[in-house]
C-alpha cells in the first residue's frame, strides 16, 4: 500500500502511465458503487482490456497498492488514486467562450462530482453577455483579471476560436494561474509551470477515421 507522505515528484512518471490513471479510477468507482471490495489484476485486467501486467506495473510507481493473494482493495484503491490525480481537494475553474462548446462544458455537472467548481464564464460578445449557465453569470474579458485573483482560480478552459487563443492565454499566464485545459485549436506555448492540456476534437474524429478504414475488409 502507499505510505504516507509519498512524493510523486521523486520519480519521473510516463505521460502513458498518468494517462491510464483516470480510467483506473472510473472503473474502480464503478466496482465501489457495486459493492465490490477487492479485486484481483485479473480481474481488473479482463473489465478495463488493459493486462494485469500492465496495471501491476503502473500502480508499483505509486509504490504498489496490492497484496498477494488477495487482490487490491477496492475503496481504498480508489481513494488513493484519487489523490494522485489530485482530486482530493477543490480545483476551481472558469471557461473563456460562452459559445456553443463552452455552454455545454458549463452545464456538465459530473465536473462537480470530481470536485471541479465552475466559477465563472467570460465572452467579448456584448449579445452573451449577462447571460447565465447553471446560475453562472457571462462576464465581459476585461474582467477576468480580477476575478481569477479574487476567487482563487486553478483551471482556465479556452473554449474560443485558435485566432484569440494566444493573446487570452498570456493574459492567463500574467494572472498567475495554474492550468489550462485549451480547446482552441492550437498548440500553446506558456511558461514552465503552467500546466496544459491541448484537447483537439477533430484529431480524436481523426484517429477514429482511421479505426474505421483499418478495421474494414482489405483496409476499404
Amino acid at each position: 500500500m502507499l505510505s504516507e507522505g509519498v512524493i510523486l515528484e521523486e520519480k519521473e512518471i510516463s505521460q502513458a502511465v498518468i494517462g491510464r490513471l483516470p480510467r483506473y479510477f472510473r472503473y474502480l468507482g464503478e466496482l465501489k458503487d457495486e459493492g465490490v471490495e477487492r479485486i484481483s489484476s485479473q480481474d481488473l485486467s479482463e473489465l478495463m482490456k488493459v493486462t494485469a501486467s500492465q496495471i501491476r506495473q503502473d500502480l508499483n510507481n505509486f509504490g504498489g497498492f496490492g497484496q498477494q493473494g488477495y487482490g487490491y482493495n477496492v475503496e481504498y484503491l480508489y481513494h488513493e488514486i484519487g489523490k494522485i490525480l489530485g482530486l482530493d481537494r477543490q480545483h476551481n475553474f472558469i471557461i473563456i467562450g460562452a459559445g456553443n462548446l463552452g455552454r455545454a462544458l458549463g452545464n456538465y455537472i459530473n465536473f462537480e462530482k470530481r470536485g471541479f467548481i465552475f466559477r465563472g464564464m467570460f465572452d467579448e460578445n456584448p449579445a452573451l453577455i449577462g447571460s447565465r449557465i447553471r446560475g453562472v453569470k457571462v462576464m465581459p474579458m476585461n474582467e477576468i483579471e480580477h476575478f481569477i485573483r479574487e476567487n482563487d482560480i486553478d483551471i482556465a478552459v479556452l473554449a474560443i476560436p485558435k485566432s484569440g487563443a494566444v493573446a487570452v492565454a498570456e493574459k492567463l499566464v500574467r494572472t498567475g494561474i495554474h492550468a489550462i485545459w485549451n480547446f482552441a485549436h492550437v498548440d500553446l506555448n506558456v511558461p514552465e509551470g503552467i500546466q496544459v492540456e491541448n484537447v483537439h476534437l477533430s484529431d480524436s474524429l481523426m484517429k477514429l477515421s482511421y479505426n474505421i478504414r483499418k478495421a474494414a475488409p482489405n483496409g476499404e
